[in-house]
């Protein structure tokens, strides 16, 4: 994920989709390095290689989905003022992205469902950069393998789940 957010961040730049480069580069990538020492500090049982899937509280639902709000109205503007292309679904991708890359943080399931439809975002990015110049359908394909990566591990993360309440 760490490496993909860098060479993502520099194929966005090249499309103008300045959105993606800084949601990636300087979001997904740090919030991929917390995630990832939290699920090292939260194993579902001693010694055991499985992160402790973790509940949302109605306050952290909350606060996620008014920090959301403030983060898009932010970003919206700042990527209007770079001269982002398709600034609706770049800003949306910033929002869906910013609820992913939080509720991995949070150890939920439901990072994955934030991710699968920020990949749909995406795979619409990518398909309007696709349409100007076919170099970019290499990333529409991608997109569509993340989003089937992402189905797979929000079932994944339920079995976990389910398995870690029994």
């Amino acid at each position: 994920m760490m490496a993909f957010c860098i060479l993502y961040g520099i194929i966005s730049i090249r499309f103008h989709y300045y959105g993606e480069m800084i949601t990636y580069v300087f979001m997904s990538l740090p919030a991929a390095i917390f995630a990832a020492v939290g699920w090292i500090k939260n194993p579902a049982q001693k010694g055991k290689n499985e992160v402790k899937v973790a509940s949302m509280s109605k306050k952290k639902w909350l606060l996620l989905s008014v920090s959301a709000l403030l983060v898009t109205v932010g970003f919206y503007f700042i990527l209007k003022a770079f001269g982002t292309e398709n600034l609706i679904f770049s800003t949306l991708s910033v929002t869906t992205s910013f609820f992913a890359a939080a509720l991995l943080f949070f150890r939920s399931p439901y990072y994955a469902v934030a991710y699968a439809t920020n990949d749909v975002v995406l795979i619409v990015l990518w398909i309007l950069a696709a349409i100007e110049s076919l170099s970019s359908l290499p990333m529409v394909i991608c997109f569509v393998a993340f989003l089937a990566n992402d189905l797979y591990g929000f079932i994944n993360w339920k079995r976990m789940e389910k398995r870690q309440a029994a």
